[in-house]
């Protein structure tokens, strides 16, 4: 009997500590309207991630690296973020996002480069970019880039 308790409170209390640790996920938004709206009137900039989400290596590399670690956690709530992804598998995307994203996509970032971050003013405005990924963990890059328009 004390077997099978054990069993029964070992998984919980490992999951506990497991979320515990676990870095929080933010908030991404889709709508570009709505992210230059909530923007300016938080008086934050955004922070527009362009993905490849199923097919390009650096993107799904560059989520695990510096998505969704503390460090981009500690700096999310200091943007609005954007999330504009491309993916291969059209059902992955209703035809209304998957077009949204590729007019933005034509607009916003005209040589299609993924993973690629942007920052833009509440306006609009591009104040800074970041192209690419060499897939090593070596996310300082990107981090110095939204440190510096926080």
């Amino acid at each position: 009997m004390k077997h099978l308790l054990l069993l029964l409170i070992l998984p919980i209390t490992m999951i506990a500590q497991a979320e515990k640790y676990a870095v929080k996920s933010s908030e991404w938004l889709t709508d570009y309207d709505k992210a230059i709206a909530k923007a300016d009137s938080s008086n934050k900039n955004v922070l527009i991630y362009f993905t490849g989400s199923d097919w390009c290596p650096p993107c799904k590399s560059l989520k695990t690296d510096l998505f969704d670690s503390a460090e981009f956690a500690a700096l999310s709530n200091q943007y609005v973020l954007l999330y504009i992804d491309i993916p291969m598998n059209r059902d992955l995307l209703s035809t209304e996002q998957l077009s949204h994203n590729k007019e933005l996509s034509s607009r916003l970032n005209k040589k299609g480069s993924v993973p690629l971050i942007k920052i833009l003013s509440g306006e609009g405005k591009e104040l800074g970019k970041y192209a690419g990924y060499s897939m090593n963990g070596d996310t300082r890059y990107h981090l110095e880039l939204l440190e510096k328009f926080k």
